[in-house]
């Protein structure tokens, strides 16, 4: 085997590597022999097949696994000799001239990981932002969670329903009179108001009394879901069986009972755990995001083009599935563009920040042990079907390259956690508006590097690179989850959302 040098200029490096005809056929032999006591062929007693024959019924199968696993092992001595550290997958080209029985010259292609100075993790001086769960704040999420179980009750039969009543309903829609597939239901229940409906169905309902005959006229959008009813006139005939009034709604024992509580105190010490859970998590996305400025700050050193590159890659997916979800795409796609190099800047200082978290962890010890790593492969496998978990953890198992990408978020958190150890850190006591508007004005600064501080005519839709963990950006405030009711032909199509204001994280993609 033979290792030359065919490129070395900052973090690129190339070879060329030799390996003779010999080597692979001494492998192949070796093999051979190897297997020649297991093989049965008849007219042979097991174990005494000639080795010609053995080699004559498997040739192509080993001379192919030869010339991979010597492949791998010349690889494997090239970066072990030359102390190389990919910093993505390195390329591996076979010569196309190659045959079995002659020489193979394999070309190897990559770029390796810096040389990262060591980071002075002493003097970092930190602040903690603090909000308190006081009693107020809790009171008004009590009160929250009880209009969201909104529940309802029979009016009068001469009650009239106004916006925000529901009636129950029995119907048949038609298209030029005729009757259409899912176009009848029976005691569905449809909150006024709620535009749940194909417009203006809801609003031939106001004013209308329990047992009244409706005739509904609607047109289906043009963006409807199904596709035979697109932008048509419809009609559907409408039996209003009960209208139903909102209850006041009232956080007692009585709503905490009902959920299987003891009462209203259990429920209110349950829901201050989550708020502080969820202010904590606003108290630690500030502080990482102050720890990550005071470490892109100081450092400054060359990163790999691939990795920045395959950075860019994500955020600019996201950037344009976002985009395409305003009402003028085109304007925000354009937008995009004008501050490409912008959005390429936060990838080059996430690739940094990755690399630097990562020399950190490892100057220092920090590790995600087995025990945490199956957890994280347990964890991860849930997203597919059952039979194919057990082969998801192998491949995890078998390729670093996945195992380091779905070990770096908790690796990542536990550098921090280390950081946030070492660091000076002084508490100062903040609304919650507060600190939303302090994480707020961090991912406007993020957007516009300090080259580039003009101030643009409107906000971009699409103006924020999307953050890449639940650590860097500030948690979503959740609404107590309802029940939806069956759908009908008379539902309308899913609106589409507008796209997420998402930070421009600081996330670095930390590598082990």
């Amino acid at each position: 085997m033979q290792i030359v040098e065919k490129l070395n200029e900052g973090l690129k490096r190339a070879y060329e590597i030799k390996i003779t005809a010999k080597d692979i056929e001494s492998r192949v032999e070796a093999e051979v022999q190897k297997m020649a006591p297991q093989v049965n062929m008849p007219g042979f007693r097991k174990g005494k097949v000639p080795a010609n024959l053995v080699r004559k019924m498997h040739n192509d199968a080993l001379m192919q696994d030869a010339l991979s696993s010597t492949i791998q092992e010349s690889i494997e001595k090239t970066m072990t000799d030359n102390k190389l550290r990919p910093a993505m997958q390195p390329n591996v080209n076979l010569d196309e001239g190659y045959a079995p029985g002659k020489d193979a010259t394999v070309k190897l292609d990559l770029e390796i990981l810096p040389d990262v100075p060591t980071p002075d993790v002493e003097g970092l001086k930190l602040e903690r932002l603090q909000v308190e769960a006081d009693k107020k704040t809790v009171d008004e999420a009590l009160q929250k969670f009880a209009e969201s179980q909104k529940q309802f009750e029979t009016a009068a039969k001469s009650y009239k329903a106004q916006v925000g009543d529901q009636c129950l309903i029995d119907f048949e829609g038609k298209v030029d009179g005729v009757p259409f597939d899912g176009g009848k239901g029976e005691g569905m229940a449809i909150e006024l108001g709620s535009g749940r409906l194909i417009p203006g169905f809801e609003d031939q309902l106001i004013g209308k009394k329990a047992n009244d005959e409706v005739l509904v006229k609607v047109t289906f959008p043009d963006d409807y879901n199904v596709e035979d009813l697109k932008g048509k006139d419809a009609t559907f005939d409408v039996v209003i069986g009960e209208v139903q009034k909102p209850k006041v709604a009232k956080a007692d024992d009585e709503m905490a009972k009902s959920m299987g509580l003891e009462g209203i105190d259990q429920l209110s010490e349950l829901l201050k755990g989550q708020i502080e859970q969820e202010l904590n998590g606003l108290t630690r996305t500030h502080m990482k995001r102050k720890l990550l400025d005071q470490l892109a700050a100081s450092h400054d050193f060359e990163v790999p083009p691939s990795m920045v590159e395959a950075e860019f890659s994500q955020i600019w997916q996201q950037l344009e599935q976002e985009a395409a979800q305003e009402e003028d795409s085109e304007a925000a796609r354009k937008e995009m563009e004008d501050e490409k190099d912008e959005y390429r800047d936060i990838a080059v200082r996430r690739v940094r920040l990755g690399l630097l978290l990562s020399e950190i962890g490892q100057a220092n010890g920090v590790e995600v042990s087995q025990q945490e790593m199956s957890m994280l492969m347990q964890q991860a496998a849930q997203q597919y079907r059952p039979e194919d978990r057990d082969r998801f953890i192998q491949y995890i198992q078998q390729d670093q390259m996945a195992a380091a990408q779905l070990r770096a978020p908790m690796y990542e958190d536990k550098v921090v956690d280390f950081l946030f150890d070492k660091a000076e850190v002084t508490d100062r006591k903040v609304t919650r508006e507060e600190l939303e508007a302090e994480i707020e004005a961090e991912d406007e600064a993020e957007t516009k590097p300090a080259a580039k501080k003009k101030a643009p005519a409107k906000k971009a839709a699409a103006k924020k690179a999307p953050a890449k963990a639940e650590a860097e950006k500030a948690p979503a405030k959740k609404a107590p989850a309802k029940k939806a009711p069956a759908k009908a032909a008379a539902d309308k199509a899913p609106a589409k959302k507008p796209a997420a204001k998402k930070a421009a994280a600081k996330k670095p993609a930390a590598k082990k």
